[in-house]
């Protein structure tokens, strides 16, 4: 497969993005620990606040880092800016005004899972990264799409059961996308990507779905 931009442009939309926007990420970092101590310590509004929070990343993504930087490279970015803001658009309906997605830390299979992700997402991700020359500026940081895409499919193996199926769509369809990078670009931390993308799809399928309208 034939890319449009080199590996030295994709790392450098990553430097501009980072450096153009700090510090933006630490309040990014900030917001996804919170909604990790809403999981672990739920109060009655927990579900909508966390909802909004993953809302919020993938508008984010989708207008200040695809639209803002990643079209300077990449026309199917405009595309990429689409699918990020409708995913942003399912977590706002399905969870903040329709308030249907609750999160549970409990003892079973699923909570490993999720907290296996985040540990990934949070501490793996960034740390492989360093090791295989990507440090920061370059370093995908919180709030860009690989580590989003795995951060939220491990919150949501976090739901309470039933939910709806739908907010699963984008975060899945991006782990196929994103994943790619493992292999076309040399980025071997992106292979969490399959890796929750699989897991992602056991839950979609395994949930006891409400309607997704």
């Amino acid at each position: 497969m034939q890319l449009p931009f080199t590996i030295d442009q994709f790392f450098g939309v990553f430097r501009d993005y980072n450096t153009a926007l700090w510090p933006a990420q630490i309040v990014l970092l900030a917001l996804a620990v919170v909604a990790v101590i809403l999981v672990v310590f739920p109060r009655r509004w927990s579900g909508v606040v966390v909802s909004a929070i993953l809302a919020f990343f993938w508008g984010w993504l989708g207008f200040a880092y695809h639209l803002a930087f990643f079209t300077s490279i990449n026309p199917l970015a405009y595309g990429f800016a689409a699918i990020s803001i409708i995913g942003a658009l399912i977590f706002f309906w399905q969870g903040v005004m329709r308030k249907r997605l609750h999160f549970y830390l409990g003892l079973n299979v699923r909570t490993a899972i999720g907290v296996v992700l985040l540990v990934y997402t949070f501490a793996v991700y960034p740390l492989w990264s360093g090791i295989v020359g990507h440090g920061y500026p370059e370093l995908p940081t919180f709030g860009l799409p690989c580590p989003t895409t795995i951060y939220t499919i491990g919150l949501l193996a976090l739901l309470v059961r039933p939910y709806p199926r739908s907010i699963w769509v984008v975060p899945l369809l991006w782990s196929i996308i994103g994943s790619q990078a493992a292999f076309l670009l040399g980025v071997p931390p992106d292979l969490g990507l399959l890796v929750a993308g699989v897991i992602g799809v056991v839950l979609m399928i395994r949930a006891k779905a409400v309607t997704s309208v």
